[in-house]
C-alpha cells in the first residue's frame, strides 16, 4: 500500500492559543518532542483539553505549530498545507459525501490526483476487499451501518497510500459493542498494510489494545510515552497511574534503605533514590492485590461482590480504600462485608512514587 514507510518527528513544537474570556495566551500544546517510528501504531491519549486533538491536527496540517517543527519522513513540512502533505486523516465524523455511493466515496482522492480511470478502479476495488466491503461499491452511504461507514472513510484514506495515516477519535460515534470490533479491524489493516498511524483517543482501553507505543498527554504536555505494558505496570506519575486502568494509592513514607512505613506497619520494599523521610505512594492495581487470613496489611472489608470472572472487594486499610479485584474466586474463601483480613501483594507487583 504505502510506498514508504515514514516517520514522524516532533521538534519542541507548540500551540498558542488565546482565552476568549481573559484575552491572555495559553499553551495548548507545550514544547512537545516526540519520535514515531516508521510502521508503527501510536495513540496520542489523555483526557479532554490535553492537547492531543491540536498535536494530531498540527501533523495535518489544519493547524500551524507556533514553536517548533514537524518531520515526516526528513523532510520538515511545516509550511505545507495538507493536502501536499504524506497524510490522509480519518475523521470522528466519517466526513463522507452522501450524494455518493460507496466506489466514487472511496475513489474521491484518486480523481483529485487525475489517476487513469482503470487504475483507480483496480485501486478502489482492491482496497474495498481489504476492509471487507467487496461487492457493496454501489450502495448509498445512507445504506450502510455506522460500522461499514467508518470503513468506507478508513477505505478512502488508505486508498491514496499516504505516508501516515491519522485517526481523529474515529469510533466514538459507535456504540461499545462495534467499538471494540473496529478497533480489532483497524489494528489487522494497519499490521496488513504496514502503514505509519498515529491515534487519537481519550479511552484508555482502546489504547492500550491497538497501540505499539502510547503517549499520555494532560495540560498541553507529554506526561509519559511507553509501550502499553510500561505505561500500564511503570507509570511515572500519579496521573498516568490513576488514568491508565484502576489503581489503588497507599500512602507510605520512607523510613530507611528499602523501607517503608505504611499506617504503622513496616515494609521492605525497594525504594530506589527516594531518601528516608520523603512521603510516597504505593501503587497496587486490584489484579495485584490478594486478600487473605494473615499478611502484610490489615484491613476490613467494606464491600465484597461477585462479578463472575472475579471477586471485587473494597477494603479500608487506616482511612484508605483499596479495591480487590481477585479472580477465579470459585475455590476461594469468600470474604463479606465486617470481615477483617490481610492484604497480601508481591514486592515487583509495587511501584513507588514520591509525593512531597
Amino acid at each position: 500500500m504505502p510506498k514508504e514507510k515514514k516517520g514522524v518527528k516532533l521538534d519542541h513544537i507548540s500551540k498558542i492559543y488565546k482565552d476568549p474570556k481573559t484575552k491572555k495566551d495559553f499553551y495548548a500544546v507545550r514544547d512537545v518532542s516526540l519520535e514515531i517510528e516508521p510502521g508503527s501504531f501510536v495513540t496520542l491519549l489523555g483526557p479532554s483539553g490535553c492537547g492531543k486533538t491540536t498535536t494530531l491536527r498540527m501533523i495535518a496540517g489544519f493547524e500551524s505549530p507556533d514553536e517548533g517543527s514537524i518531520i515526516l519522513g526528513g523532510e520538515v513540512i511545516d509550511e505545507l498545507p495538507p493536502n501536499k502533505r504524506d497524510t490522509a486523516m480519518v475523521f470522528q465524523s466519517y466526513a463522507l459525501l452522501p450524494h455518493y455511493n460507496v466506489f466514487d466515496n472511496v475513489a474521491y482522492g484518486l480523481r483529485i490526483r487525475k489517476l487513469p480511470k482503470d487504475e483507480i478502479r483496480e485501486k478502489v476495488m482492491n482496497i474495498l476487499e481489504l476492509v471487507e466491503l467487496g461487492g457493496m461499491e454501489n450502495r448509498m452511504i445512507n445504506q450502510l451501518s455506522g460500522g461499514q461507514q467508518q470503513r468506507v472513510a478508513l477505505a478512502r484514506s488508505l486508498v491514496v497510500e499516504p505516508g501516515v495515516l491519522l485517526f481523529d477519535e474515529p469510533l466514538s460515534n459507535l456504540d461499545a459493542k462495534l467499538r471494540v470490533s473496529m478497533r480489532t479491524e483497524i489494528r489487522k489493516i494497519q499490521r496488513k498494510v504496514g502503514i505509519t498511524a498515529i491515534y487519537v483517543t481519550h479511552d484508555q482501553s482502546e489504547a492500550m489494545s491497538i497501540s505499539d507505543k502510547i503517549i499520555i498527554m494532560k495540560d498541553g504536555i507529554v506526561e509519559q510515552t511507553g509501550t502499553p505494558r510500561e505505561i500500564y505496570y511503570h507509570p511515572k506519575s500519579l496521573f498516568v497511574a490513576d488514568f491508565i486502568g484502576e489503581a489503588n494509592f497507599l500512602r507510605a513514607v520512607v523510613s530507611g534503605q528499602d523501607e517503608v512505613t505504611v499506617e504503622g506497619v513496616i515494609l521492605n520494599m525497594q525504594t530506589g533514590d527516594i531518601p528516608a523521610g520523603s512521603k510516597c505512594s504505593l501503587i497496587l492495581r486490584p489484579e495485584a492485590v490478594r486478600i487473605e487470613d494473615t499478611g502484610l496489611l490489615p484491613c476490613k472489608v467494606t464491600f465484597s461482590c461477585f462479578m463472575g470472572a472475579y471477586q471485587n472487594y473494597h477494603v479500608a486499610v487506616g482511612e484508605t480504600n483499596v479495591v480487590i479485584n481477585d479472580y477465579n474466586p470459585r475455590s476461594k474463601k469468600i470474604y463479606q462485608e465486617g470481615d477483617t483480613a490481610y492484604l497480601n501483594f508481591s514486592n515487583d507487583s509495587v511501584n513507588i512514587l514520591r509525593t512531597d
